[in-house]
């Protein structure tokens, strides 16, 4: 009997030994998943925390460089409207500007959309059986005719691809005196830019209609259909013949007049409004 209560003890007291491992072991374990949980917490506080510091940094950056892209264009157009320098106003504007040969004449056009349409003369195309427009990196673009207006002296083209536009002003805000530039394809010698001022408004065209600015801006051979440009780089005209026989008198069809008339060729060719 006493051997059997031996027994009985040892076995109880291993059962208690093994019930006391297994209780420290899911305590262990329990604190064990707190401290992992509480850990992972802790990691992902500090990844969205260093996410949030990084698109404060990002931000930081963007309107660090937002500043300096619109301090640049600023510092242009002062420098234009001082006439100390139009460097930067050309170099922004030049990429949009393109020279078009045709297989009787050649001219000067600008882009007004990125994708591809391009404003000159009527009399730049007319009679054109063939034609090609040269962008300013040197490429030859095949090239359609969307439709023109022969009064206005205005045609819309289409070239494909991607390109920098120029921005259309607003001509009813250009003054006498304002400074300006031409640039266009001279006697043949492409992207040449010229300046002047505006020297008169309203003054009538060929065709009769006080729609033009005068000015004393360098116009040649060639540079009909290219943009006259403001101190903001904009267009506010489109240049289209000079006096002949006289010196630095040009006149330019003013945008405004221009803008209908490109949207009223767009429409009735392609049944929209491309500015």
């Amino acid at each position: 009997m006493k051997h059997k209560h031996i027994k009985i003890s040892l076995g109880l007291l291993l059962l208690l030994i093994i019930v006391s491992q297994a209780v420290t072991i899911y305590i262990v374990y329990t604190k064990n998943q707190e401290t992992l949980e509480k850990l992972n917490e802790m990691i992902s506080l500090s990844e969205a925390e260093t996410h949030a510091k990084i698109n404060e940094l990002s931000s930081a950056i963007s309107s660090v460089s937002s500043a300096q892209s619109d301090l640049t264009e600023q510092l242009s157009e002062l420098k234009a409207e001082a006439s100390s320098d139009f460097s930067g106003i050309i170099e922004g504007a030049v990429h949009g500007v393109v020279t078009i040969k045709t297989d009787i004449s050649q001219g000067t056009g600008f882009i007004i959309t990125d994708d591809g349409f391009v404003v000159t003369n009527y009399h730049v195309m007319q009679g054109a059986k063939a034609a090609g427009v040269f962008t300013y990196d040197g490429e030859v673009h095949q090239v359609s005719l969307v439709g023109s207006n022969a009064n206005m002296d205005i045609a819309l083209l289409k070239i494909e691809g991607n390109f920098d536009e120029l921005d259309l002003g607003n001509s009813d805000d250009v003054k006498i005196g304002d400074r300006v530039i031409a640039i266009g394809n001279p006697l043949g010698l492409s992207f040449t830019a010229t300046e002047g001022i505006i020297s008169g408004r309203n003054r009538e065209g060929i065709n009769e209609l006080p729609y033009y600015f005068q000015t004393d801006v360098a116009l040649n051979p060639g540079n009909s259909g290219g943009p006259l440009i403001d101190t903001r780089g904009d267009v506010i005209g489109i240049n289209n013949f000079k006096v002949s026989g006289a010196d630095n008198i040009g006149f330019a069809l003013e945008i405004n007049y221009a803008k209908k008339t490109i949207n009223d060729i767009s429409a009735n060719a392609l049944n929209m409004s491309v500015v």
